[in-house]
């Protein structure tokens, strides 16, 4: 297969999987959204966290949160938990490395409050932990997961939301994580300041 044909295959992978997931995330994620700006009406905030290309997107959405997304408005309250090295290496070091998420939000969270978590595998030992430790600081949970959902998925209630990317494929789950984030967006930006204007 030449180089070009590759590329073709690769983008009809990645459109094939979002159509195939589409009717499965629209009501989740205008769920999420709704979550998202209750708690921020209600004085909460929103944290994210994630590993490798999932702290990428973790990080991302805060951007967007924190600054803006495509349209002005006054910034939300929105923070990765992968970004501080020190703290990171110092929890990883000193206890281990699946704590790292959880004692941040031990220490941060608040009832009400919101955790952004991303896991393709829905596995992932750290983010397990961070949606144990919300639970358990009454936060509401809003999952990014792929495959079948993972140990992430079962720990959610009924009051979380789960935006599952059914597929196999690392690469195409995370494309759909993030249009699941852009989406996100630019809802609660709908939400909190109305329509767009044309």
């Amino acid at each position: 297969m030449d180089l070009e044909s590759r590329v073709q295959q690769l983008f009809d992978e990645s459109l094939e999987t979002k159509r195939r997931c589409l009717p499965r995330l629209q009501a989740p994620l205008a769920a999420a959204a709704r979550l998202v700006v209750d708690s921020l009406l209600a004085g909460g905030k929103v944290m994210s966290c994630g590993n490798g290309g999932s702290a990428a997107d973790a990080q991302h959405f805060a951007s967007e949160m924190l600054n803006r997304f495509e349209r002005e408005r006054p910034g939300l309250p929105a923070f990765a938990l992968t970004t501080d090295s020190s703290t990171l290496s110092s929890i990883a070091n000193d206890y281990h490395y699946r704590e790292v998420f959880a004692k941040q939000i031990g220490a941060l969270g608040h009832p009400g409050d919101v955790l952004l978590a991303l896991s393709t595998s829905g596995r992932s030992p750290n983010v397990v932990r961070a949606v144990e430790t919300a639970k358990a600081q009454q936060m509401k949970v809003i999952a990014l997961t792929g495959r079948d959902g993972g140990d992430v998925a079962a720990l959610l209630h009924a009051e979380d939301v789960e935006l599952r990317a059914e597929s196999d494929s690392t690469a195409r789950i995370q494309e759909v994580h993030l249009l699941c984030i852009h989406c996100l967006c630019d809802l609660v930006d709908h939400l909190l300041l109305g329509p767009a204007e044309d």
